[in-house]
């Protein structure tokens, strides 16, 4: 198993000023990676886009992918530099297997949320007309690796580095919640739901010791809840377009069914994020994930070498 490489060189090396150099490297980690996402997608929309027709679909999906290899070669990058070690955290070696289990766990816990909110009667869910699921692709890419990135790679790694384990997971959970504050019909009790389900990222990070597992299952449950199940994903209707439509029944309390916020603001859905954070976070801690490494531990482990 590779654990979690914490980062001891460079800006983060042991000494004088270490919470102070690392939140500000924190800090400018997260300001630039978001500022460069954002620059890259536009750049490419305004470079490519016809003149009078606006973007096309397949253009603003181009302009996430581009987005997204930005924003991962920066980090790259930067970990090199600041930090003094390759990132191994983006190394691609089982990268396929990670991605895979991702997936299938994201799919697997929102469908079984919206199949417990189907058959208790809090929910419809219909066929529809199947559209285009270019932009529920793009959507999901750009939550699925541009919030892991900076809420996993550089929150909770450095917070970790910091604080110790537990303080730097319930940190950037927390983050991840309040950050959700703003969307649509939000509320206090959806940003609880949402912070329950982020022990599955935070554990196949841990477990893994790479974001790959992570940025899959964001992207997963985003794309099966908003573009397959056709439901409302954390307030916004952007990922519609699949085969089924999911729909809060009138009437039927929102903690039931998540009401305009999404199904995953609700309590079955409170009730399988719990569950499936503590078996993901448990399994890691069985394993020895918690303990995250240092260059120097790693050094030590190899014999010095």
């Amino acid at each position: 198993m590779q654990r979690v490489e914490l980062g001891s060189g460079g800006v983060l090396a042991t000494g004088r000023w270490l919470k102070v150099r690392a939140l500000a490297w924190m800090m400018a980690l997260t300001i630039i990676t978001v500022v460069l996402y954002n620059a890259t997608t536009r750049g490419v929309v305004l470079v490519f886009a016809e003149e009078g027709t606006g973007p096309t679909d397949g253009l603003r999906l181009a302009a996430a992918v581009a987005g997204v290899l930005a924003i991962l070669l920066f980090y790259g990058m930067a970990v090199r530099w600041g930090e003094r070690r390759a990132p191994g955290e983006l190394s691609w070696r089982g990268a396929g297997r990670d991605i895979a289990l991702g997936m299938a766990l994201g799919a697997a816990l929102i469908a079984l949320v919206v199949a417990v909110q189907w058959a208790a009667g809090w929910v419809t869910v219909t066929p529809r007309p199947v559209e285009s699921a270019v932009l529920a692709l793009r959507d999901a890419l750009r939550s699925g690796v541009l919030e892991e990135l900076v809420l996993r790679l550089i929150m909770l790694r450095l917070l970790w580095r910091i604080f110790g384990a537990w303080p730097a997971i319930a940190g950037s959970a927390l983050l991840f919640g309040t950050l959700h504050m703003a969307n649509p019909d939000a509320s206090l009790f959806a940003a609880a739901c949402l912070i329950a389900g982020e022990g599955v990222a935070i554990g196949l990070y841990l477990i893994t010791g790479r974001i790959w597992a992570s940025m899959a299952w964001h992207a997963s449950w985003n794309f099966t809840q908003g573009w397959l199940l056709g439901a409302a994903v954390s307030g916004t209707e952007d990922f519609a377009g699949g085969p089924l439509a999911t729909s809060p029944i009138p009437g039927v309390n929102p903690l039931f069914n998540g009401g305009g916020f999404g199904p995953e603001a609700s309590l079955p859905a409170l009730g399988v994020s719990l569950v499936a954070s503590i078996a993901t976070l448990r399994w890691a801690w069985k394993r020895g994930a918690m303990a995250g490494e240092t260059r120097d531990e790693r050094l030590d482990d190899a014999g010095g070498r």
